[in-house]
């Protein structure tokens, strides 16, 4: 359960990240005023935690 929710965390971070670079349209700062406010610093935090915690995904046996 905790992975899936880490794997949603990266992914919204991943398409974020990636409209910033191709159109620069950041999401969090259109919706949540980006990283001067207190939830668009949640947010931000939100997608790194959700990076970190697919960090044991890459170490996994492929046989579990």
């Amino acid at each position: 359960m905790l992975e899936k929710l880490a794997i949603l965390l990266a992914v919204a971070g991943g398409l974020n990240w990636g409209l910033i670079g191709l159109l620069g349209l950041d999401m969090v700062e259109l919706y949540l005023g980006g990283g001067v406010t207190i939830l668009g610093r949640a947010a931000y935090t939100l997608a790194a935690m959700g990076g970190i915690g697919c960090l044991p995904l890459l170490f996994r046996r492929s046989g579990r």
